[in-house]
């Protein structure tokens, strides 16, 4: 009997999945940052070296060689606009600092109401932020470290919430596919865990509502009333991805990346990458990348992705990085997003 038990339990678990879509808030802090880490699919926890370290990995700060600033504009799915500015500072023996802000403006809307089904003539806005302070450093030369703190905000109208977040994450460069003894170039393990924080719940004026207790007469009718909202998870995301070289010389790189991401709303799923770059000694670097996001996901509206990039250098080991990528997202249509960046 008890083997029966155990067999049944082991067939609904594979014939029913458990899908926690629509269980969670704030997941503005699910959309990928930077174009170089969409183009590549989403598999960067273990390549990330840039100020988008902040939303992939925070131990990827580690590996930033000076200063950084990062500007991200990505036109969203049905006229909504999502904006990324990062910065990261490089303390000699210290370690990393990063200042970032996600920021998802979702418009103006017509307010209506039963009477006014065709509005009232006024507007009304939404929007969600996160303002993140980050650290990075290196432990020993082949084991970063780092983390995220966030202030987490949402706002509807006259309704706001809040939450506060912290994100944690490793990069290990290990000894296994190492070209000339350099583990940089070797096989690389990342991992991160994003958003474990508090839950959020909106209050606000517009949840205020005058009530009639009773129908007797001579009571007071207008009893004043607050709709109570129920508290809601932030997105948990927990990532692991492994990465490696297989061509590593002083003109050309090839980056081959695999992510398995297990979140607390939706399936597990798998991001695939590659990323060529061509160098051009003194004078620029340039790139092509490619990806899937979203392999095993079930009922995903994500695929393919692709982009491509530029890194031109100046006196004084100061860059400008300019990049794309376009990723397509099934009935939701496709997006593109841009990236600038200054290294210096």
């Amino acid at each position: 009997m008890a083997r029966q038990l155990i067999l049944l339990t082991v067939v609904v678990s594979f014939v029913f999945t458990v899908n926690r879509n629509g269980t969670t808030t704030a997941n503005f802090l699910e959309i990928d940052i930077g174009s170089s880490a969409t183009a590549m699919g989403g598999a960067y926890v273990s390549v990330v070296d840039d100020v988008s370290a902040v939303f992939w990995n925070p131990a990827g700060l580690s590996n930033v060689t000076g200063n950084e600033v990062m500007f991200m504009y990505q036109p969203w799915i049905i006229g909504i606009d999502h904006v990324f500015v990062g910065a990261a500072v490089k303390a000699p023996s210290i370690g990393t600092f990063a200042l970032s802000l996600n920021f998802m403006n979702y418009g103006d809307e017509a307010v209506t109401t039963v009477a006014a089904q065709e509005g009232t003539g006024e507007l009304y806005a939404a929007n969600d932020y996160s303002i993140g302070l980050s650290f990075a450093r290196k432990i020993v030369n082949w084991f970063s470290f780092g983390v995220s703190a966030k202030l987490i905000s949402s706002s509807i109208w006259h309704m706001k919430a809040s939450a506060a977040a912290v994100d944690l994450g490793v990069i290990i460069n290990s000894k296994f596919l190492v070209p000339n003894e350099d583990r940089t170039k070797g096989l690389k393990i990342g991992m991160s865990i994003s958003n474990y924080g508090s839950r959020m719940r909106y209050d606000g004026i517009d949840l205020l509502n005058p009530i009639d207790i009773t129908d007797d007469h001579g009571n007071f009718e207008n009893v004043p009333g607050i709709f109570k909202t129920e508290s809601w998870e932030l997105p948990l995301l927990f990532r692991i991805g492994i990465s490696f070289q297989p061509v590593a010389t002083d003109r050309q790189n090839l980056i081959v990346a695999l992510d398995a991401l297990h979140p607390n709303n939706n399936t597990e799923s798998i991001n695939i990458g590659t990323e060529y770059e061509f160098i051009q000694p003194g004078v620029a670097s340039y790139f092509l990348r490619a990806g899937y996001k979203g392999k095993y996901m079930v009922d995903s509206e994500y695929g393919l992705t692709f982009g491509g990039g530029i890194k031109m250098r100046f006196a004084g080991n100061q860059n400008v990085i300019i990049d794309y990528s376009y990723k397509t997202m099934g009935r939701l249509g496709n997006v593109h997003l841009y990236t600038v960046g200054l290294e210096f």
